[in-house]
């Protein structure tokens, strides 16, 4: 089943995105928390990849035992960094194999070994390439990212918007947006989506914030500002378990906001917290 079918209805979904573990670590630690995540009904369930293409065996075997072992839906990560034609269809065939019809196409990042990377000596120096590439292959549903305040990238939001238009003309079917804070920044995000004519579905991505030190690491690497409100919380709490407390509840009135707003839905980054992400659903009245 395609993503794109549960828009047809003009339903809201409701997805999360989960990781695969560390290559040093049993992949049975994710594993063995599909059936709690599967149990909350998900629309779809999508799987990172690690950096270079370092778990991307890992991915394909977490997105695989989503969808047969529980029937929901998986999305991989697909990204094309370092990696040559043969090897991008090479695991596209696999995808194939294991009945994966929904990637999420990235250009991905540099290796973490090799911090000054030449993407434009890649096959595929951006997304946009990737995913005409993939639009050539027979039936695959393909999702992007977008960036609501800009790719760390790029110098300028308008040229930003430009490529995101780039990538949507190549063959997108819809988009789930990098993590942000305040849902003001969305909506003005919106308002350009609009006037570039970009008319796929846009899934916000919410990350509920659980340590102040790692929230603070990941939105200074993908360029998320912070309101004040929230940096008030981050000062007060820190690291405690307070922090995660305070972190679910933000996370619930964001996404409480939006549904409200007529998102097409919500995409939760659950950083594989099984009882945070059942928390809020419980609290956006989703369970």
């Amino acid at each position: 089943m395609k993503i794109t079918d549960f828009f047809r209805n003009n339903r809201q979904t409701v997805s999360f995105e989960i990781f695969p573990p560390k290559l040093d670590t049993p992949l049975e630690t994710i594993l063995n928390k599909l059936g709690d995540f599967a149990s909350m009904k998900p629309d779809f369930i999508s799987v990172t990849y690690g950096a270079g293409g370092s778990k991307k065996g890992r991915t394909l075997e977490i997105a695989s035992r989503i969808k047969e072992d529980y029937g929901i839906e998986s999305l991989a990560h697909f990204t094309c960094v370092g990696h040559s034609i043969d090897e991008i269809d090479a695991m596209l065939r696999q995808m194939k194999e294991k009945k994966i019809d929904n990637l999420l196409a990235l250009r991905g990042d540099p290796p973490a070994d090799m911090p000054d990377f030449d993407f434009s000596k890649n096959v595929f120096s951006y997304a946009s390439e990737l995913i005409r590439h993939i639009r050539k292959k027979d039936g695959f549903c393909i999702g992007a990212a977008c960036y609501p305040e800009g790719h760390a990238d790029s110098p300028r939001i308008s040229k930003d918007m430009y490529h995101l238009k780039q990538k949507v003309d190549e063959g997108v079917d819809f988009l789930i947006t990098q993590l942000f804070f305040d849902n003001r920044i969305f909506y003005d995000f919106m308002d350009k989506v609009k006037a570039y004519n970009i008319t796929c579905p846009v899934l916000p991505g919410i990350m509920p914030i659980f340590k102040a030190d790692q929230i603070k690491r990941i939105a200074s690497m993908c360029g998320a500002s912070m309101p004040a409100k929230l940096v008030l919380l981050l000062d007060k709490y820190g690291n405690t378990p307070d922090m995660q407390k305070a972190g679910i509840e933000y996370a619930s009135n964001q996404i409480r906001d939006l549904l409200d707003n007529g998102v097409d839905g919500i995409h939760i980054n659950t950083m594989n917290k099984v009882e945070a992400t059942r928390t809020i659903l419980q609290n956006i009245g989703k369970l």
